[in-house]
């Protein structure tokens, strides 16, 4: 059983997570899966990929808690560092990435929502960072990703306190950056990512590794990283187009 499916529909691809009888909950064969599903991102002929998760009732729930209560700290420690990497792959895919959720973005639901670049929510969808309340905390980068989305205090609260979000909450404080009726979230996402259909691939590209790299860093840094991703764009075709097509018309 694959449970996590790809599917590529023109310049746009699809991860569906799916496991639906525990509400989409990621364990080692799902990441796995999820690993896999990233490794078929075909980047020449992929423009968007969006991540969503099968069913209405969980984008993805978290983590498997019955299988995290066994672990020992060795496993965890390998857990976590799986899990990290896996969505630092999806965080740094050089094409756009949209969370499309749905139901439950709890935990890890909530990790890898953060590693998109814009995340769509349904009106009934809940986040949030419950760890504390199982006497943990986010292992997948919660603690590092949503101080920088949505601020230090923001984050602090939701996940000193474990509180659960509704859309609106979320879509108010940042965490977020659209809701909608449940019925149109895939639909909204798949029109957000249509529009780079015909985009410049390298321009998008360097932009987005310099807006990434260049926020884990200074700014000099972050100007430099900038600097030759500009200079480096005058080499390509694509720029070669966009600036002859400009002049003529």
């Amino acid at each position: 059983m694959t449970y996590a499916h790809y599917e590529q529909d023109g310049f746009v691809a699809t991860v569906t997570i799916d496991r639906q009888e525990v509400l989409n909950a990621l364990d080692d064969a799902v990441l796995a899966d999820l690993d896999e599903a990233v490794n078929q991102v075909d980047l020449d002929q992929t423009r968007c990929l969006i991540i969503t998760g099968a069913g209405n009732r969980a984008f993805v729930a978290g983590a498997d808690i019955a299988r995290m209560s066994t672990m020992t700290r060795q496993e965890a420690a390998a857990f976590g560092t799986y899990g990290n990497a896996v969505f630092r792959r999806i965080e740094k895919l050089p094409v756009p990435t949209i969370a499309a959720i749905n139901g439950y973005a709890l935990g890890g639901g909530c990790e890898l929502a953060l590693c998109a670049d814009r995340r769509i929510a349904a009106a009934d969808a809940t986040l949030g960072q419950p760890e504390i309340l199982l006497g943990i905390i986010p292992g997948a980068g919660g603690t590092q990703r949503l101080p920088r989305l949505i601020g230090p205090s923001k984050a602090k609260d939701l996940i000193y306190t474990g509180r659960f979000v509704k859309a609106d909450e979320a879509l108010a404080i940042g965490l977020v950056d659209e809701v909608l009726p449940a019925a149109e979230v895939y639909d909204a996402a798949v029109r957000w990512a249509s529009q780079f259909a015909n985009a410049a691939g390298y321009a998008l590209r360097a932009a987005k590794e310099a807006i990434d790299y260049g926020g884990e860093l200074d700014l000099a840094t972050g100007l430099e990283i900038e600097r030759q991703q500009f200079a480096a764009l005058f080499a390509t075709e694509d720029r070669t187009i966009g600036m002859t097509s400009f002049v003529e018309n």
